[in-house]
């Protein structure tokens, strides 16, 4: 371990503070942290930054109410920047969004691999701006009975295909499943990472009954 007197603040007494979501590794966002934030940061086990546009100390959430409560806090090699790992209560950005960085500028020609997080990006790409055509849009202007509707029907097929020992309609059927379930958590504000998230804290639980048990 190292100490505060150990990393290298700029001439402002500042050092850059990349946070990111402990379960998820996700970047969502990017501050400013003077020694006095830092220690306040350490003692309460929240983020707490130094904001360079009002000239004061911030403590993340305390009017938003999206507290995050800090895991871990690392320096780089040359320990002037630091890497906070946060468990957040809400979205990081001012403006609603889970992480700072909504902005893409520039990616390789080539196509990147299918992704869970980028057929999400996809189906919340047609509930903001609807498509003709689509049947992504079609389910957003329907509403959420239709969504749910969808999603009864699914679990149905997914049933009768698992029921018959049939793999590949059963692979099917879940893959139809599994985009009508996330339409229904676009509809519903919640992201993978909410997923996720809930799915760590149960293997954490799991761990924990798992090892009573043995020592029972």
């Amino acid at each position: 371990m190292i100490e505060i007197a150990d990393l290298i603040f700029d001439e402002k007494g500042l050092i850059p503070a990349i946070v990111a979501d402990a379960a998820t590794n996700k970047v969502l966002m990017l501050a400013y942290m003077n020694e006095e934030s830092l220690r306040i940061t350490m003692e309460k086990g929240l983020a707490c930054f130094w904001s360079r546009s009002r000239r004061e100390l911030w403590l993340k959430g305390e009017t938003s109410g999206n507290y995050q409560h800090v895991v871990s806090i690392t320096a780089d090699c040359d320990r002037d920047t630091l890497l906070l790992l946060v468990e957040p209560d809400g979205p990081a950005c001012h403006l609603g969004t889970e992480s700072c960085f909504s902005y893409p500028l520039w990616e390789r020609d080539a196509q990147e691999p299918f992704s869970l997080e980028g057929l999400m990006d996809l189906i919340e790409g047609r509930k903001t701006e609807r498509k003709e055509g689509s049947y992504t849009s079609y389910l957003f202007e329907k509403g959420l009975d239709k969504i749910l509707k969808k999603v009864g029907e699914e679990t149905t097929e997914v049933i009768i295909a698992a029921k018959a020992q049939d793999k590949a309609e059963t692979v099917y059927e879940i893959a139809d499943l599994t985009y009508h379930l996330l339409v229904l958590m676009t509809e519903a504000g919640i992201s993978i990472d909410d997923i996720r998230r809930e799915l760590a804290s149960r293997h954490v639980i799991d761990h924990k009954v798992k090892q009573e048990k043995m020592t029972g």
